[in-house]
């Protein structure tokens, strides 16, 4: 059976679909749990690396690299982070390994962390749910994109407070080049979107920077909004932005009230950002004409 069959199958069959989006998702996930942690790492080497050589321009001293060991999202092999021992191949099922293992590292015992399945079987989930709701369509297809990049942006900005490039990037342009294909998003909704998107955000923090003299968020914000809205349109930027600031003050507030810390804690804005756009691409237009019904026309 040749490719083409096979995505004329997962076209014919809605069922077919949706199994072969939740176990490729999960697959998937097991290597967004890479990039959530190497990728900081990864940009860390690379700025100390340009530290140092600007370091030995202004001395004169030869640039030293410190570490030339290769590391990237392929190499070095996953590895236990006690015992070092190698993940074969067995121990690195989605999912399943983790329990057959019984939580642990198969050698040292070392109890692995329950959020290494915890974010697998969520892409699965998310990406299923997309599938379902919009199905083997160009669209439906993109959408499941973005929900990896979403899930790997979350999970880093709640570790490192970080919103990479390569990943806000790559949503923004595959978001605008989504909108070139026929029964999607308008390409001059999808600009507008990725215009819109950036400038309001950056408003706010250019606002509240002359007010207060803080930054009160990080330009990686200003990107991920823009790459949203070059998703779901211009029009749907005020759905995405009142549930994140929502959800963000809920829980900025619990945060702070549970560690008992002051009011310049600083939390992550992205992954309510990520939260919220993805809830926008599916649900933001049934959110927009609820209110439409409900308030506007009465």
């Amino acid at each position: 059976m040749d490719i083409f069959a096979i995505f004329s199958l997962l076209e014919q069959s809605p069922t077919l679909f949706l199994i072969t989006t939740f176990i490729v998702s999960l697959l998937v996930g097991s290597f967004l749990n890479v990039v959530i942690y190497r990728l900081p790492v990864m940009m860390e080497r690379e700025w100390q690396a340009q530290i140092d050589e600007v370091i030995a321009n202004n001395t004169g001293n030869a640039h030293q690299n410190v570490n030339n060991d290769t590391f990237n999202l392929v190499k070095p092999d996953s590895t236990c982070p006690k015992c070092q021992h190698k993940i074969r191949a067995w121990e690195n099922i989605p999912i399943i390994s983790w329990i057959l293992l019984g939580r642990k590292c198969s050698q040292c015992k070392a109890p692995i962390s329950a959020r290494y399945p915890m974010i697998e079987l969520l892409t699965a989930i998310l990406s299923t749910l997309v599938a379902y709701e919009l199905g083997y369509t160009t669209t439906g297809l993109g959408f499941i994109l973005a929900t990896w990049l979403l899930v790997a942006m979350t999970f880093i900005d709640f570790d490192k407070m970080l919103l990479p490039d390569s990943l806000t990037l790559s949503l923004l342009w595959v978001g605008l080049g989504l909108s070139l294909f026929p029964d999607t998003l308008a390409p001059n909704s999808a600009i507008l979107g990725a215009i819109l998107g950036y400038l309001s955000l950056f408003s706010v923090y250019y606002v509240f920077k002359l007010i207060t003299g803080k930054e009160g968020m990080g330009f990686g914000d200003f990107k991920l909004l823009a790459a949203l809205g070059a998703w779901v349109g211009w029009q749907q930027l005020p759905v995405i932005i009142l549930f994140s600031s929502l959800v963000g003050a809920v829980v900025g507030i619990a945060i702070m009230m549970l560690n008992k810390k002051d009011s310049n804690l600083a939390i992550p804005f992205g992954p309510y950002l990520a939260a919220a756009g993805w809830l926008t691409m599916l649900y933001g237009q049934h959110a927009i004409d609820w209110y439409l019904g409900t308030f506007i026309q009465r």
